[in-house]
């Protein structure tokens, strides 16, 4: 490169603006413009003061060691931005870590230079003290808030995947999802034409080429088209196997990054070199197939290559199947075929359905999908916690009846013990008032025995084969793939004392497992596990959400206060039960109670029911804590094992609900 060249592109960095032609000179004449691959560290946190930075294209992190083999990313900076100055003002060694976050082009001083460069321009010298200044005196550069702009990739191994569909719709769901800046790029052979201007309701924009703009370091506005949708979209044309049309664009990128939140990169499906290397500039890569065999084959080989032959990040790979194609074999052989997990399912789309389908058709089940997948990508997932509870468990139907109602979006549900049952029915697309129906099979005191198969109390009274045939009434063969919205079911592993985190095969064993009461039901043998209730570690599994990343969670506690389940016991001690209707005192004194207190002499269900919820009360609270909104409906009159109240307890939960309807509408929207 030239000094002219390099002069150039010193004086379009904002820090160098206004610099006459001689100070341009000088400092072009004690700087070098260094290239970085992605991934490689510029310098060391502990290392000594070594020079000056300044981006000239691509993004580079800066970030702390923390916790054993975790780093703390403190700040992303982009085409503008210096760094490394404190430790050369101050002679004291970097306290941070500098890293490229796709290959980069930094402008670089030398100490010895950047020392001359600051007696030889004065207003520098006084710019960087100003910023050394309000650095040193905020303290505060490790709680900065950062602007992170992501770029995502939707990439296909073969051409008519629905990928542009897919890239249309991830930005239109983007922006309404997290109201943040949007822009797609669609980038195309020289022989082809862009059709998402007319998706957008656009008319035909200038196509930037890649190949022919030499010199152009910036992207003229007049490219950017802005839809009447909210989201941007600029059209570029390049030439296969050409390094300057990969270059050009990254350096595009690197400017695009300071003015979008999110880019989105509509890539041709061809595997050229330039395409794969826009593929590694990218933060997050969505790889589209079908669920045909042939197509999934194809996918693997792709994702094979990408991570052995070009070493790609096996983690920012996520394939996306677009059920487009008939399925031709179940969840499973698909797995076996694709050779990895596969992140989301968007359904078939309806002939006629058009293409801007989260916005023409926002309830069809392929813009649900879409949500779900751009509310993970906009870290701004909203996810339902279920807590345990037997028949205070039926609280959980009343909640859902106004999600359900006011249309509040629900991303990921988990649950323990009854809490995974409702959440089961739920995820596969029952609602509410299907899930009420259900539970009329308990609408007399004494069906719960339908439920109950005594057997000898070596690892527990029941057995459960009862619990199970009801489940499988209701639930059939399906499996966690069946599910509409992701579902994580929590048991208790014997062995290893902790939880089990449930999220694959089927519905049915999971549940049993989640509501394997110990002492009361046997420990469920799930393959070479042995596993029981999810309460006794988690009984309201907010942490395991927190775990997936989700930053809003509402928590529905239906366990009672400790003072609650004293007086209950206390009361139990009397032989009265306190949910007991008075016609049924009078003609049957204690009823169905009485029968089972007959059978168990002392109660033993009711004993350890009631020793197990007392711990799981102050469990619950705490784990409460991790959540955003806790709906604690009030239970009180009502008695754990009063199954046929079921539309008493839902009624608790609606208007625990409904009560805090606006918190939970605030945090949707936040």
């Amino acid at each position: 490169m030239g000094n002219k060249d390099k002069e150039s592109i010193i004086q379009d960095l904002p820090f160098f603006l206004g610099l006459s032609a001689d100070e341009l000179k000088t400092i072009s004449g004690r700087s070098r413009i260094v290239e970085y691959r992605k991934g490689q560290v510029i310098y060391e946190e502990g290392s000594g003061p070594s020079a000056f930075y300044c981006i000239v294209s691509g993004r580079v992190e800066i970030y702390t060691e923390g916790s054993p083999g975790k780093c703390l990313i403190l700040e992303y900076l982009h085409r503008g931005k210096y760094f490394g100055i404190i430790s050369l003002l101050t002679n004291e060694p970097h306290s941070v870590t500098s890293r490229a976050l796709n290959d980069c082009a930094v402008l670089v001083i030398d100490k010895e230079d950047f020392d001359f460069m600051l007696k030889s321009i004065p207003r520098l010298a006084i710019d960087l003290s100003r910023t050394l200044s309000r650095r040193l005196k905020r303290k505060d550069l490790h709680q900065k808030s950062i602007f992170e702009s992501t770029v995502v990739s939707v990439f296909s191994s073969y051409s008519q995947a629905g990928k542009t569909v897919y890239a249309l719709n991830m930005g239109l769901s983007l922006r309404q999802e997290t109201h943040k800046s949007v822009i797609v790029l669609d980038i195309l052979p020289q022989d082809k034409i862009p059709t998402l201007p007319h998706k957008l309701d656009l008319d035909q924009p200038r196509i930037f080429d890649l190949a022919s703009s030499e010199g152009i370091y910036t992207l003229p506005q007049e490219y950017i088209s802005k839809s009447r949708f909210g989201i941007d979209l600029c059209c570029f044309y390049y030439q296969d196997n050409n390094d300057s049309c990969l270059k050009r664009l990254v350096e595009i990128l690197s400017l695009m990054v300071n003015d979008y939140h999110y880019i989105i990169l509509d890539l041709p499906a061809v595997m050229d070199r330039s395409i794969i290397s826009i593929l590694n500039q990218s933060d997050v890569i969505h790889v589209l197939s079908s669920p045909d065999p042939l197509d999934l084959k194809r996918t693997n080989n792709l994702i094979g290559r990408l991570k052995g032959d070009f070493d790609f990040d096996p983690q920012k790979i996520k394939v996306i199947v677009n059920e487009y194609k008939l399925a031709k074999m179940d969840y499973s052989g698909q797995l076996d075929v694709l050779g990895q997990d596969i992140f989301a399912t968007i359904p078939r789309v309806e002939f006629g359905a058009g293409e801007r389908l989260v916005i023409d058709k926002p309830d069809c089940e392929y813009s649900k999908a879409i949500r779900r997948i751009s509310r993970q990508l906009g870290d701004c997932l909203v996810g339902l916690v279920l807590g345990v509870g037997v028949a205070y468990g039926f609280c959980h139907i009343g909640v859902l009846k106004v999600i359900e109602e006011e249309k509040i979006p629900v991303d990921i549900i988990a649950g323990s013990s009854i809490g995974s049952l409702i959440a089961s029915l739920w995820a596969i697309g029952k609602s509410s008032q299907e899930i009420l129906e259900i539970t009329r099979e308990f609408r007399e005191p004494k069906h719960i025995w339908g439920l109950i198969d005594i057997t000898f109390p070596r690892l527990g009274f029941i057995k459960g084969n009862k619990l199970r045939r009801f489940l499988k009434k209701h639930l059939g063969d399906k499996t966690f793939y069946d599910v509409r919205l992701p579902l994580k079911i929590i048991a208790s592993d014997v062995h290893r004392k902790e939880p089990r985190i449930l999220d694959k095969g089927p519905l049915v064993d999971a549940i049993m497992a989640s509501c394997s009461m110990p002492g009361v039901f046997a420990p469920f043998k799930f393959k070479e596990e042995v596993l029981f209730d999810g309460g006794v570690t988690n009984p309201l599994p907010t942490e395991i959400l927190a775990q997936e990343g989700v930053k809003k969670i509402i928590a529905v506690n239906v366990t009672p206060s400790r003072e609650d389940i004293l007086r209950q016991v206390a009361k139990l001690k009397e032989g009265i039960a306190p949910g007991e209707r008075a016609s049924i005192s009078e003609k049957k004194p204690l009823g169905w109670l009485r029968g089972i207190k007959n059978l168990f002499k002392l109660n033993i269900v009711d004993i350890i029911f009631s020793s197990v919820e007392v711990l799981q009360s102050e469990v619950a609270r705490r784990e409460g804590e991790l959540a955003d909104i806790v709906l604690h409906p009030d239970t009180s009159g009502l008695f754990w094992l009063e199954l046929h109240r079921a539309d008493e307890f839902a009624g608790r939960g609606e208007e625990e609900a409904r009560k805090k309807l606006d918190k939970i509408w605030q945090l949707v929207n936040e």
